[in-house]
């Protein structure tokens, strides 16, 4: 982990709103691979966003401070892609809604003159 990393994170998690102060950090130990380390030392770490409540925890690692990058990271993820959901699913619009509209009008425009003309 480069300090390039940790400063492009940093500025992510400045520009989605999420402050450092917010954060509940807990240290546990993790278990699994890793032999005596993830035994004895706190590795794993429960990172919670207090004001979205979204919660991340990460113990792909053997060291503490690898986890909490990659749980700050995956924290940023989650919160990049509930707001991509919150921008997708929120209503168009009036201006949009008209220019929809105009445009559906411009295309029946154009359309009605590809009938053959009757001859009454």
């Amino acid at each position: 982990m480069n300090s390039d990393n940790l400063e492009t994170l940093t500025q992510r998690m400045r520009k989605l709103g999420i402050n450092p102060a917010d954060l509940d950090e807990k240290f546990i130990r993790s278990g699994g691979k890793g032999g005596q380390n993830v035994n004895k030392v706190a590795t794993c770490v429960l990172l919670t966003h207090r004001p979205s409540g979204i919660f991340v925890r990460c113990d792909e690692e053997r060291t503490q401070g690898r986890n909490r990058y990659l749980a700050r990271n995956r924290l940023v993820e989650k919160r990049d892609a509930a707001e991509k959901l919150r921008r997708q699913n929120r209503r168009p619009s009036r201006a949009a809604r008209q220019r929809t509209l105009q445009a559906k009008r411009h295309r029946s425009e154009i359309k009605k003159f590809r009938k053959p003309p009757s001859w009454e």
